[in-house]
């Protein structure tokens, strides 16, 4: 019995120590060795224009700043932290997201504190361990591809091209493979609703699999704008063709 209550006092402890309600979000960050001062602006997309727009702005005190406020769905935001080179992505969803911006290299400032945000970084540490062999390529051969461009030498220009681009067909059909595998894996993971709204502006993909992927998904996915333009593009694509023959009438089913 003491047992059970132990628990249950802890339980209630954990939940009352939240910060956050549903629905709400809190971001918490570090900003070592930025001055006081300096701007942070919590950048999103308007619905309608699908142009950027910005959402809140706070300022750096004492290497931290915090922005509250309240979301309905996760969607991809950025921070953008004055005069950094670059803007910082992340997933805005309920819960407490943790970022500690890395002022010399923007990307690498790290993302962490809720599911689809620790499922982000580690999807992207994937993609990267995927797409080594083109990065590679292209670090050893720029030099030897300028120069050939300064010479003229077509021989070796096309020649490098071609590897290049073999490399480049063999990374994005090992990438697609790995996509699919992913939204297989992890229903509830807003990449994975993203991962099949991609696959149906592919004309290659199969639409079988891609439903069968959307029809795997939480539901709270489905709910979200992702989810909701996969199922209209799923029932354009079964409608039959403009200019398609009907079946006749009485034909066999």
């Amino acid at each position: 019995m003491k047992k059970i209550l132990f628990l249950l006092t802890a339980s209630v402890a954990i939940i009352s120590c939240s910060k956050v309600k549903d629905g709400e979000y809190l971001i918490t960050g570090t900003a070592t060795g930025i001055e006081n001062g300096k701007t942070i602006i919590l950048q999103g997309q308007d619905p309608t224009t699908k142009m950027p727009l910005a959402l809140d702005t706070v300022k750096v005190e004492n290497g931290k700043f915090e922005i509250k406020g309240k979301v309905t769905e996760p969607a991809f935001h950025t921070l953008i932290l004055q005069g950094a080179n670059g803007p910082i992505p992340f997933i805005l969803e309920t819960g407490e997201i943790k970022i500690a911006i890395d002022k010399d290299s923007i990307h690498k400032s790290k993302i962490s504190g809720t599911y689809n945000n620790d499922e982000y970084v580690k999807f992207n540490d994937e993609l990267t361990k995927t797409q080594k062999a083109l990065v590679d390529f292209q670090k050893n051969n720029t030099q030897k591809m300028q120069a050939a461009q300064q010479a003229q030498d077509t021989a070796t220009i096309n020649g490098l091209m071609k590897q290049y681009m073999k490399i480049q067909t063999e990374v994005q059909a090992d990438s697609k493979k790995k996509y699919v595998a992913y939204a297989e894996n992890h229903p509830k993971s807003y990449i994975s609703a993203l991962i099949i709204q991609g696959m149906l502006g592919d004309p290659s993909t199969d639409i079988k699999k891609a439903e069968a992927l959307y029809n795997s998904l939480d539901e709270s996915l489905k709910n979200t704008a992702p989810g909701k333009e996969i199922k209209t593009k799923l029932g354009q694509a079964k409608m039959p063709a403009v200019g398609a023959t009907a079946p006749p009438v009485g034909s066999a089913k």
